[in-house]
């Protein structure tokens, strides 16, 4: 007589944070369900019991991202610092995300959908929505700063902040190119020469 052993348990918050590093990796396009399913250990049925379909398994794994292992250039922000430290150490905690990737370094808001395919639209909007508030936040950091006469009164903030979302983005396409810590740190002095 054999004995049955215990059911297996689904820990769907585990497979939520590998569902993060498989799309973190490869990307939306990229990811196939057979991936998502082989790093949770999971059939396909359970997976889509579990998540709905590839594109809400994605946005949960986004809203993960958000809060984890993408929250430490915001947080830096709203540190009370002053606004070039603020932004400095916002460059760095970039860095630190993009080399801290799954096996190919880089940021999922920035590189997790890159094509423009007609069925991945929501999803592209999705990210550039983040990446538009990230920029938002980056404007009102500044902003504080001219308040707070850290900064001069005349500088651009939203022209700033946009730049620095465009350093954000290169750091993290540096990173998928295989860049060093030390040459994606090189990238945040030139950086901060742009602040008054």
């Amino acid at each position: 007589m054999s004995t049955r052993g215990r059911p297996r348990t689904f820990d769907r918050d585990h497979a939520l944070e590998r569902v993060m590093q498989v799309f973190w990796a490869q990307g939306y396009e990229g990811t196939q369900l057979g991936d998502l399913t082989a790093a949770i250990g999971i059939t396909p049925p359970s997976f889509y019991a579990a998540f709905g379909s590839k594109e809400a398994a994605f946005r949960e794994a986004v809203d993960l991202y958000v809060s984890t292992a993408g929250v430490g250039p915001l947080r830096v922000l709203a540190e009370p610092a002053d606004a070039r430290d603020s932004i400095r150490a916002m460059l760095k905690a970039c860095v630190d995300v993009a080399l801290s990737a799954p096996r190919s370094g880089g940021c999922l808001l920035i590189l997790g959908v890159m094509n423009c395919h007609a069925d991945t639209e929501p999803l592209r909007e999705l990210l550039k929505n983040i990446r538009r508030r990230t920029a938002e936040r980056i404007r009102e950091r500044l902003k504080r700063g001219i308040a707070e006469g850290e900064l001069p009164d005349d500088i651009d903030a939203a022209s700033l902040a946009r730049y620095y979302g465009a350093v954000m983005q290169a750091i993290s396409m540096q990173a998928r190119d295989g860049a060093s810590r030390k040459e994606l740190e090189a990238l945040i002095a030139p950086a901060m020469a742009a602040l008054p």
